[in-house]
């Protein structure tokens, strides 16, 4: 694969583009990038304030660009589909999903419907916004999903016998679990839109070690920024990559070229521990998703 760059990414000009996390961090750096080539970028937040100084800070040097606000909240699967109901009344198709939203290693909390704040935020709000999104993603003339995963899938482990954290909460074990789920969603969502005959692309990204807010729950972690994260211009390149990039593969795993994936000039093809490939623990996750979530993607296929 050459080296990419931004200077790459194709016109997107008639391109629609949604975001989740959009206003600060990755989110933020994607959606200038893609918002620069000519994408209206559906910028899915939960503060609509905060998403108004974003847009401002967008606007003060691109003028021109398209961008829409939309509330969501991840951590509350209500809001999501209250969020989808609204997309599907303003846009007929979706050509990227950039799942990009989450949380890094809270204190133990829970999201509205009582899942642990990580896992629900992370994998379950995700999946269910694809999910009901696929309607609009087939619309599109060549659609994309990508989540954003961590090189924190590597000591991920699915626990399902305690997935609400009850029977005991460790803040970066919870992180390493929701961020193999996003990896492992992606691998499977892949593998069951080709046996669909979908042109749905899915793909996966990571930032490599990138500083964000992400690290505010984290002790010292305004330290380690500075000693050691690439910027989180850097950060978002390999999934704003997996979103536009002509050659980047369905069912690809992108993250930096650098040292242990943890910074690098450009997006390359990542490192997939063996347990993110076990499709028997990718169907158990996926049945257990749709579940915990009530969205159920063999019924959404069958009515799109």
């Amino acid at each position: 694969m050459s080296a990419w760059t931004p200077d790459r990414i194709p016109d997107l000009s008639g391109k629609t583009i949604l975001v989740t996390g959009a206003n600060s961090g990755l989110g933020l750096e994607s959606t200038r990038l893609l918002a620069g080539r000519g994408a209206q970028v559906v910028m899915a937040c939960r503060s609509r304030d905060k998403a108004g100084a974003a847009i401002r800070s967008i606007e003060a040097k691109q003028p021109d660009a398209e961008l829409v606000f939309m509330e969501l909240d991840l951590a509350d699967l209500e809001s999501v589909r209250s969020f989808v109901d609204a997309f599907e009344q303003r846009f007929p198709a979706l050509d990227v999903l950039l799942n990009n939203a989450g949380l890094m290693a809270p204190p133990l909390m829970h999201t509205r419907q009582g899942f642990e704040i990580q896992f629900g935020t992370n994998h379950l709000g995700h999946f269910a916004l694809t999910g009901l999104l696929l309607e609009r993603l087939e619309a599109a003339g060549e659609p994309r999903v990508v989540c954003v995963s961590s090189t924190a899938h590597r000591i991920g482990r699915l626990d399902f016998d305690n997935l609400d954290a009850r029977k005991g909460y460790s803040r970066w074990r919870f992180y390493g679990q929701s961020k193999l789920a996003n990896l492992m969603f992606a691998l499977e969502l892949h593998r069951r839109l080709r046996e669909r005959g979908s042109r749905i692309r899915a793909l996966a990204a990571h930032p490599g070690y990138a500083a964000t807010n992400l690290q505010g729950y984290v002790p010292g972690g305004s330290l380690f920024n500075a000693l050691m994260a690439q910027s989180q211009v850097r950060g978002c390149y390999p999934g704003v990559f997996a979103a536009t990039a002509p050659e980047a593969e369905s069912g690809g795993y992108y993250g930096p070229d650098g040292f242990m994936e943890m910074r690098g000039r450009h997006p390359a093809p990542a490192f997939v521990r063996g347990l993110a490939r076990d499709r028997d623990l990718a169907r158990r996750l996926w049945d257990v998703s749709e579940e915990l979530t009530g969205v159920h993607y063999l019924d959404r296929a069958e009515t799109a």
